[in-house]
């Protein structure tokens, strides 16, 4: 099977696999081949829900791997709602072999994504009326960056780069290992003129003089300020004065975030949003 990192279908389809081997023998030796079943999701801990749509699927393409065209879901609450504990997400109804062997993947999936939402929505409330954009980062778990992607803009946030393939990110090491900040730049210029591509080019700055020497040189599109204290945010974003835009990363919480956020930096990125949300409690219950 050909499968592509960057397609969700390829994803569930590898996930299934992976979960059922050469075959769902619980259910295979228990519930019969032709049995017809329901089931409902339902939700166990408050929240912001994310992942209906990948459960559809998630459904579908278990149904297609397995040759199973009997499956009706109907969908109570959508993508994005915010859900209380005894909600009912949607109910599912068609071989009982078919939704026992994508249970777990739904599950899985539904209350990653729900927790990233719910810790997303949560952050970004408390910026919502700054002119400021709160932003994910590659600190995601592999194989599953799509789904923890979505959900941070389900839950309001903003995705920043996919990967290392969409945007050009000196970090601190690229700018060490190029020899210091103006090598590393002219490089990075010179190679998206040799490939033809078209990146906008960000770095990283790990203090005022670092910032200072970007202005000199110039040529990028985005300077970040890492680990900064307060102040010398605000006198980075007075220095860089629009000629540039700014971010701001490192050490962002819910305790730190509205006061880097009212340093005037625009966008400010945060780790924590993916590698530091817990799963929202969810189970899939035959009815």
């Amino acid at each position: 099977m050909e499968t592509n990192p960057h397609d969700l279908r390829s994803l569930i389809r590898l996930a299934l696999l992976e979960d059922i081997g050469d075959g769902d023998h619980s259910s295979l030796s228990s519930v019969p081949a032709d049995a017809t079943k329901r089931a409902k999701l339902l939700v166990k801990q408050d929240g912001i829900l994310a992942g209906v749509e990948v459960a559809q699927i998630i459904f579908e393409e278990t149904a297609t791997i397995f040759k199973n065209i009997f499956l009706k879901i109907d969908v109570l609450l959508f993508d994005g709602s915010s859900v209380k504990v005894g909600d009912v997400v949607f109910t599912v109804e068609g071989n009982a072999q078919l939704i026992l062997r994508a249970e777990r993947l739904v599950l899985n999936t539904m209350q990653r994504m729900s927790g990233i939402a719910t810790y997303a929505r949560q952050m970004s409330s408390l910026i919502s009326d700054l002119p400021v954009k709160l932003l994910d980062t590659r600190k995601t778990t592999p194989n599953f960056r799509l789904f923890e992607k979505l959900a941070v803009k389900i839950g309001g946030a903003v995705n920043h780069r996919m990967g290392l393939y969409d945007m050009i990110m000196l970090k601190d090491n690229h700018v060490d290992y190029a020899g210091g900040i103006e090598p590393a730049i002219t490089r990075a210029r010179k190679y998206l003129e040799e490939t033809g591509k078209n990146l906008k080019i960000e770095i990283e700055t790990r203090n005022l003089v670092e910032v200072d020497e970007v202005l000199r040189v110039g040529g990028v599109d985005i300077i970040m300020m890492d680990n900064f204290s307060l102040d010398n945010l605000r006198e980075a974003v007075r220095k860089i004065g629009g000629r540039f835009e700014t971010e701001a990363s490192g050490n962002i919480t819910e305790k730190t975030l509205r006061a880097v956020a009212v340093t005037g930096v625009d966008g400010i990125s945060s780790g924590a949003l993916t590698h530091q949300a817990r799963s929202l409690d969810l189970s899939l219950k035959a009815f």
